[in-house]
């Protein structure tokens, strides 16, 4: 297996930025223990991030599963990390980026962050319509607004497991480098939610002030997908294939 690469339940996760080589129509997608939990009773979710060129450890959860199933040391890599990563390069090499997702006004403050903090880098944006599920004309004019400019990265915002399936449904139809899906990233660098310190990110408790704050919304990611995750890191440490195969928990 690649160094760069360790596999943890059927999943080949990326252990570093660096490893982010620039090519045509490339998908970049985090995976957690909630998302991996939501994938299991979803399978064009799971097909989205196992089709992933690039699948990056954005959880703790993965980081322990890392250590107990391969015996390495990883660090997670947070949708925030891929974004700031991939604009240093963009400014670096006065390329171009187009944000898909989140609201009108969201967009405007991004722009207008962007501008300063990346001079060198052209920004596009296009709001979706806020709904479950797009129709084919959604589908086609979102593309089409990408497709006008031709972005080096697409950055798409509309929470998984939303944003993973369309742009695996729509990859061909892309004109794109990079697509990626970074979520709540959208809100963090706007300042719409404030991301948790610095001190919680470097403990590995980034999650816990964000469950503090929206314990109802959070609840069953921290409490009931984490803990499965685990167990069923668990039960594969001592199981291994065979407990793919059969699925217990």
């Amino acid at each position: 297996m690649n160094s760069d690469l360790v596999n943890i339940m059927s999943y080949s996760i990326a252990t570093s930025l660096e490893s982010l080589i620039t090519k045509e129509n490339m998908i970049v997608n985090t995976i957690n223990p909630h998302s991996y939990c939501v994938a299991k009773n979803d399978k064009t979710f799971e097909d989205a991030l196992k089709a992933s060129d690039l699948l990056l450890p954005d959880g703790v959860g993965i980081v322990w599963a890392a250590k107990i199933l391969n015996g390495k040391s990883i660090k997670k890599i947070a949708g925030f990390d891929v974004f700031m990563y991939l604009m240093q390069k963009l400014n670096i090499e006065k390329g171009s980026c187009f944000f898909l997702g989140a609201s009108q006004s969201t967009l405007q403050t991004i722009k207008e962050k962007a501008a300063i903090d990346f001079p060198n880098v052209s920004v596009y944006s296009y709001s979706p319509p806020y709904k479950p599920n797009f129709t084919d004309i959604d589908s086609k004019l979102m593309c089409d607004q990408v497709n006008t400019v031709k972005p080096d990265v697409l950055f798409v915002g509309m929470t998984a497991p939303k944003q993973e399936k369309w742009v695996y449904a729509f990859k061909n139809q892309l004109d794109v480098n990079i697509s990626c899906s970074i979520g709540a990233v959208f809100d963090f660098y706007a300042g719409n939610v404030k991301r948790p310190s610095q001190f919680w990110i470097s403990l590995g408790l980034e999650w816990l002030p964000r469950f503090l704050k929206e314990p109802k919304r959070l609840a069953r990611r921290n409490l009931i997908s984490t803990p499965k995750f685990l167990l069923e890191i668990i039960w594969f440490k001592i199981f291994g294939k065979e407990f793919l195969k059969n699925k217990h928990i």
